[in-house]
């Protein structure tokens, strides 16, 4: 039987993140982080904007960047505009590497790669081999749990190509949003992400009324997309593909006393983006700034709150977007978002807005497309 002070189940993002910080907060700390299948990550690239890396954590996060530019761009029919804002990037691959070598660099930490867990208490584990792992701090960061039964939500999903192409693409900087695509579907947009001049990550995005994903249709509309930009593909260096909830009305789990529920599984991300990256930052960088011993209560407890905050919030916008807009005109509340003041835009990102920014975002004349009869139709089961 094994002893740790942290245990960190699931091999994703939020799991990389806390063992990072914890690396260099309390470097004295024994982890086990425990993970299913062979390699962590998965396979994804995350980005985030210079505004969500909280202070003090630029020193264990920075290793993990593997693609930085000056700003990004959004495109919406008719107008172009250009943030002047630094955007990062990680893939998973470099997530593995910085994470297996911190923990494997550490005489008293296990990474544990193809290990299923099969159940979980506040201070213990239990392994498919039937080995027990014990821990001050048990973390279950494995994904998205099932929604709860009177959950409702939208969807957002997406599918990409990591292409090298035959000639050079042109980009200077990223494109986070072309929502000049078709939108009869739901608001969707691709997604462009230079890594160097002739690979290109292009991902097509939607905000979905349903979970269901077709990759092959989406592969075929990306080829297409690539086509009407006059590229040529010499070849294909990965796929990637993702369904994550965006739910406006649901309850999750709250701190308690272990074991604790992070990342998705926890609700610890965007619900108005899908994204994880600036919350699951954020709950790295407080669990690992307290001893184990001293995780939970009051501090916890204030901060989940303050999270939970923001997050409804989110969700409310989520049932304007989802059941006051009919599919083909959820793109106008998002090119009205971006005509707002720059720190309005940050602010909605980072999941920190002020009673300013939610004032700027709800004052005024809504965008168009808002329908009453949409309104009154039931919602798509979820």
């Amino acid at each position: 039987m094994s002893r740790f002070d942290y245990v960190l189940v699931g091999g994703g993002l939020q799991s990389g993140l806390i063992a990072l910080a914890l690396r260099r907060r309390q470097p004295d700390a024994t982890i086990a982080l425990v993970e299913r299948n062979d390699r962590l990550g998965g396979n994804h690239t995350w980005c985030f904007h210079d505004g969500d890396v909280p202070s003090g954590t630029r020193d264990w996060l920075d290793p993990l960047v593997e693609y930085r530019w000056d700003g990004y761009r959004v495109q919406f029919p008719g107008v172009q505009h250009t943030i002047a804002e630094p955007y990062a990037g990680i893939s998973s691959a470099r997530l593995h590497d910085i994470v297996a070598g911190a923990l494997r660099g550490h005489p008293e930490s296990e990474l544990r790669l193809g290990t299923e867990v099969v159940h979980i208490e506040a201070n213990r584990i239990e392994l498919r081999s039937g080995e027990t792992v014990l821990g001050t701090v048990v973390v279950d960061a494995r994904g998205p749990r099932p929604l709860e039964a009177n959950a409702r939500a939208g969807y957002q999903k997406f599918f990409g190509l990591e292409v090298e192409l035959t000639e050079g693409h042109g980009l200077d900087l990223p494109v986070v949003m072309d929502a000049t695509v078709d939108q009869s579907e739901g608001y969707r947009f691709m997604y462009l992400l230079p890594f160097d001049e002739r690979t290109v990550l292009v991902e097509d995005t939607y905000f979905h009324d349903t979970p269901v994903l077709d990759p092959d249709r989406l592969e075929e509309g990306i080829r297409a997309y690539i086509r009407t930009r006059g590229w040529s593909v010499s070849s294909v260096v990965r796929r990637e593909k993702g369904v994550l909830p965006m739910p406006w009305w649901g309850r999750f789990p709250p701190p308690g006393r272990g074991p604790l529920a992070a990342g998705y599984r926890g609700g610890w991300f965007h619900p108005g983006t899908g994204y994880s990256f600036p919350v699951a930052l954020r709950l790295a960088d407080f669990i690992a700034t307290r001893s184990p011993n001293a995780l939970y209560g009051r501090e916890l407890d204030r901060f989940a709150r303050a999270h939970r905050r923001q997050a409804r919030f989110s969700e409310f916008l989520n049932r304007l977007l989802f059941r006051w807009y009919p599919p083909a005109s959820r793109r106008t509340i998002f090119e009205r978002v971006y005509r707002l003041p720059p720190e309005t835009v940050r602010a909605f990102y980072a999941l920190r807005l002020g009673w300013r920014d939610r004032a700027r975002l709800l004052i005024g004349r809504p965008p168009k497309g808002l329908s009453i009869r949409h309104r009154l139709r039931p919602p798509h089961p979820s």
